[in-house]
């Protein structure tokens, strides 16, 4: 009988601490959501499909999530552990009490084109129109506002009348079929629009406009508690970067954005592909100027803006050990990328 007991144990102990090693061996489980349907995407298309989050132990799952305001409600439920989004739906979501932390930013300039209905030929003739935008107090809405603010135009004083229509694809679809007379638009597509004669009032990129764009947000106790976990993210994401912008990868990443933006001209890819090698930045650190430039316009809608300490929804903090560790480097050094 107690030989009997021993065994029972020692069976018991075994089982015990194989499922305590195989608990531990599981990667941890993520979710990585973007709102935006562009070009500027494909570096976590790419992080995705090359198997770079995989790389560093994590099981990523990235999907699409149609509104930004939605996608950050999802974030500070917890359904969505990362937000690949711009610092606009944030600093919303901030001003409403959730304390969000954006880690990393893609894009630091505002790098759309103006684009109208062939119609309009001058920023005069936008008074009184029709101005398409993905949702309200979104990435899109403030490159608009930004983008009409540039042209010498007020959506109030000017009475253009802001409308919720959809991502980029449905916008341009929406620009084209008369629904609206101007939205602003990633290059991909205003591009060729311009060929179907459509006017470009402004390539925004040339303006040099401050603008947090593209980022990386993560819930703020997520980042406390699981800081191995979101370094691993960004770990993937820098490599998804280098990859995209390494000229021999080239037929890779327009072949990932034509799948993902379901372009059937591939000259919409290539341009798409041009889009994130000039607007990508290398070592992606958030800037001040960027989320004080949303602030300021945020405040016209609500007042509350004025509170928030934007340099406090910074934590840059993972990404600048990574590059004191040479990390970033290296890997643009692999890939063959200048700096």
């Amino acid at each position: 009988m107690c030989k009997l007991i021993g065994i029972v144990f020692a069976a018991l102990v075994l089982f015990t601490q194989s499922l305590r090693t195989e608990g531990a061996a599981a990667p941890p489980k993520i979710v990585i959501a973007h709102a935006a349907m562009n070009a500027r995407v494909a570096p976590l298309w790419v992080a995705q499909e090359q198997g770079f989050f995989a790389k560093n132990g994590l099981t990523a799952n990235a999907i699409f999530i149609r509104q930004a305001p939605i996608l950050v409600a999802a974030l500070t439920a917890g359904d969505v552990q990362v937000g690949y989004t711009g610092a606009t739906s944030a600093m919303a979501a901030v001003i409403g009490g959730a304390d969000l932390k954006l880690v990393a930013t893609l894009t630091n300039w505002l790098n759309y084109d103006l684009v109208a209905a062939p119609s309009v030929k001058s920023a005069k003739d936008l008074r009184g129109k029709r101005f398409g935008v993905q949702s309200l107090a979104g990435t899109v809405w403030m490159a608009g506002l930004l983008g009409l603010e540039h042209i010498g135009l007020d959506p109030r004083r000017d009475n253009i009348n802001i409308l919720v229509i959809g991502d980029q694809t449905v916008l341009t679809q929406a620009l084209e079929a008369g629904q609206i007379d101007a939205t602003v638009l990633d290059g991909v597509f205003s591009r060729r629009l311009r060929q179907k004669g459509f006017t470009i009032l402004a390539e925004l990129q040339q303006a040099k406009i401050p603008f947090s764009g593209q980022g990386v947000i993560i819930k703020r106790s997520y980042l406390q508690e699981q800081r191995e976990t979101v370094e691993a993210v960004l770990k993937g994401l820098l490599e998804g970067i280098a990859f995209s912008l390494a000229p021999k990868n080239k037929a890779v990443v327009v072949d990932t954005i034509g799948r993902r933006l379901k372009l059937s001209d591939p000259a919409a890819a290539e341009e798409g592909y041009q889009d994130v090698i000039k607007n990508t930045e290398r070592k992606p650190f958030p800037g001040l100027d960027g989320l004080r430039n949303i602030q300021r316009l945020m405040k016209l809608r609500n007042p509350s803006a004025e509170k928030v300490k934007v340099e406090e929804m910074i934590d840059d903090r993972i990404l600048r050990r990574l590059e004191e560790s040479g990390f970033i480097d290296r890997l643009f050094q692999t890939y063959g990328v200048r700096q």
